[in-house]
């Protein structure tokens, strides 16, 4: 059933609780505007967050500060600005313009932290780990996102078709593009795919046949941490887009390329995922000798 934004506006102009038909006939317009899955249950969850804060309450604008305040003491201004983009999003909906609220002003981010950028080395730790514990899949999941910069939304569009014409079509929000698949990759998922009979379709499936999503990649990464003597906190899908981003930029130093090949309509957000941590930027620095005196003639001891 089509979905009528106007008429349920006309019903609601009058009625600020947020009722649980509220919040599904505006994930169902969500869906008809072709907003992704995962932002459609990204809204729904800071959403339901926000039902819980009213406590069947009226929605007003002193209780949406009241709400945004809570969120900038409990999580980070990036998530914070996730949540008010789906209440803002839900109040132009409704027609509850004068509810919106304004988004924090965060800074743009020179360093990454040091605890979460995933080094080649440690993904080569994570490829073996994988490969050691017999899990062929999981070995070849991590280097195909990392060997390309897909998402990992995007992995099913890893299709036979696709390794055979070493290019995949990837369609993801609203867009399609071409993502190039290097030679040794097709040949070790083309193997990987004869030896599990998989002749047609994704590549990469659970025992049922289906596509594998987010939450089996996520889970069985995660379990490789201690083998691989990786960092958990370090241990997720889209690392491994950060740091294909951050080694093809610094080879090649083509920013505009690389925001096509990732997918970027935007270049600032392929900028924020060519940022490394501050260790090499200190090294940089001591390169440079202009420090000229040195502590070896002075005792550190206190």
């Amino acid at each position: 059933m089509t979905f009528n934004k106007e008429d349920f506006t006309k019903v609601r102009e009058n009625d600020r609780i947020l009722s649980d038909s509220l919040l599904e006939n505006y994930k169902a317009w969500l869906k008809e505007s072709e907003k992704s899955t995962r932002t459609v249950q990204k809204y729904g969850y800071y959403l339901n967050l926000f039902q819980s804060f009213l406590g069947g309450e009226q929605v007003t604008k002193q209780r949406v500060l009241c709400w945004k305040e809570e969120l900038k003491e409990r999580f980070s201004p990036g998530t914070v600005n996730g949540a008010l983009a789906a209440l803002n999003g839900l109040f132009r909906f409704c027609g509850w313009e004068d509810l919106q609220v304004r988004f924090l002003k965060v800074g743009r981010q020179t360093f990454c932290q040091a605890r979460r950028e995933l080094t080649r080395n440690e993904y080569i730790r994570l490829v073996r780990a994988a490969r050691n514990e017999g899990d062929e899949r999981l070995a070849l999941v991590l280097q195909t996102i990392c060997s390309t910069g897909i998402r990992i939304s995007e992995l099913s569009g890893i299709t036979v078709e696709a390794v055979r014409a070493r290019a995949a079509k990837i369609e993801c929000k609203g867009k399609i593009r071409t993502v190039f698949l290097p030679t040794e990759l097709c040949q070790l998922l083309n193997f990987y795919a004869q030896k599990m009979q998989i002749c047609a379709g994704p590549v990469f499936v659970t025992r049922r046949g289906k596509p594998l999503d987010r939450s089996n990649v996520w889970r069985d990464m995660k379990k490789l941490s201690e083998k691989a003597r990786v960092d958990q906190e370090k241990i997720f899908p889209h690392n491994l887009r950060h740091l294909f981003a951050r080694m093809y930029y610094s080879q090649e130093k083509d920013l505009l390329r690389l925001a096509d090949i990732l997918g970027h309509s935007d270049i600032n957000t392929t900028r924020v995922y060519t940022i490394e941590s501050g260790e090499n930027h200190i090294r940089q620095l001591e390169q440079l000798g202009l420090v000229v005196e040195q502590y070896n003639r002075i005792s550190l001891s206190l």
